[in-house]
């Protein structure tokens, strides 16, 4: 490793240089190099191996990528290495992101190294471009002049590692939220350009710690049984009865990222547990799953007219009142809400069911 040039006094760090690595963005390792960068720092480690921060970098977008398919873009390499690795290393789509990142260092695959490391010819040099804006990306000469942390660069950098220039160290910890706040927000307005038609895109950047309880759609759902006694499910037939129902996403929660009632539905248990994120077939599913929800508000309507869970449909067909909602609740209508809906997912790497 080698030692950096005594460092230069840095009265003033240039913040606007810092902002100015997310200028004219057009693929997304900047941001998960910075906040990997970030974890790093905020766990005491100052010299860093680049291979830690890829590997960082990976399991960040883990989740993004293989569970809720965001596209990075058709040339994104941080997309294809995360599709890559899972294959290679067989690591589950649910992985936790601290499990995923270990299992990456810890591997001797040299297809896995060599994927990492893919990276080393492309992002750390990259990301100081504000600092030697003249270099033109010049690797060789970004490298020489980092050493001595020239012109209050945050980091050094060697073949193997970063080592971060003390004068950033405290800045980047003490104000660590307010970077990564900063960091996922640009990061959601870069994807959302790349995937203009899907929803929710900033709730989509990290694994959330535990999915909402879906105990008042089960509810709704047992009330509609109560009164109108068992359903079929759609997907096998299956008559269910109040107890013996799974909560099911039509189109799945993977993609629509809610749990809006008119998307909810009583499943077969054991099928929806195999369904997973995989998509109805509308030629095969619709009819029943239209007939399912319509059945629900008949009911609803008449029988507990102040649900509260009724308002849901309003977020899917906005032109629906509580005193017109059946005459409104037309079928083309809502086939043409939930069609596209499963195309888009579709393009952006969701399966049908076979």
């Amino acid at each position: 490793m080698i030692i950096p040039s005594p460092i230069p006094l840095c009265p003033e760090l240039p913040i606007n240089l810092l902002a100015a690595s997310f200028n004219n963005t057009s693929a997304s390792y900047k941001f998960y190099w910075l906040l990997s960068l970030i974890e790093e720092l905020e766990s005491g480690n100052t010299t860093i191996s680049k291979q830690q921060l890829f590997a960082g970098m990976v399991s960040t977008a883990w989740y993004t990528v293989n569970y809720y398919h965001v596209s990075f873009g058709k040339q994104d390499q941080l997309q294809r290495a995360v599709h890559q690795l899972r294959e290679i290393e067989k690591i589950m789509i649910d992985e936790k992101r601290v499990s995923v990142k270990n299992k990456l260092l810890l591997s001797t695959n040299p297809a896995t190294i060599k994927i990492l490391m893919y990276f080393d010819k492309e992002v750390p040099h990259r990301f100081l471009s504000p600092w030697f804006s003249e270099m033109k990306g010049n690797r060789a000469e970004i490298y020489k002049r980092s050493m001595s942390f020239e012109r209050c660069c945050p980091y050094a950098l060697d073949e193997e590692n970063i080592i971060v220039n003390p004068f950033w160290q405290d800045y980047f910890v003490k104000q660590a939220g307010i970077l990564k706040a900063f960091c996922y927000w640009m990061l959601s307005l870069y994807l959302q350009k790349h995937n203009p038609n899907v929803p929710d895109i900033p709730n989509k950047l990290i694994k959330p710690a535990k999915r909402n309880s879906l105990s008042n759609q089960r509810r709704f759902w047992t009330m509609v049984i109560d009164e109108y006694g068992p359903l079929d499910c759609i997907y096998t037939g299956k008559k269910l009865e109040a107890n013996g129902f799974a909560v099911e996403h039509f189109v799945p929660y993977a993609f629509v990222s809610h749990d809006l009632i008119w998307n909810l539905i009583p499943a077969d248990p054991e099928f929806n547990s195999k369904k997973n994120d995989r998509l109805p077939r509308m030629e095969k599913y619709f009819e029943q799953f239209y007939q399912l929800q319509r059945t629900a508000i008949e009911i609803m309507l008449e029988k507990y007219s102040d649900e509260v869970l009724l308002t849901d449909y309003l977020t899917i067909l906005p032109n629906l009142e509580n005193q017109r909602i059946l005459s409104e609740f037309d079928k083309q209508k809502f086939r043409e809400s939930i069609q596209p809906l499963l195309t888009i997912a579709s393009n952006n790497g969701f399966e049908y069911l076979v």
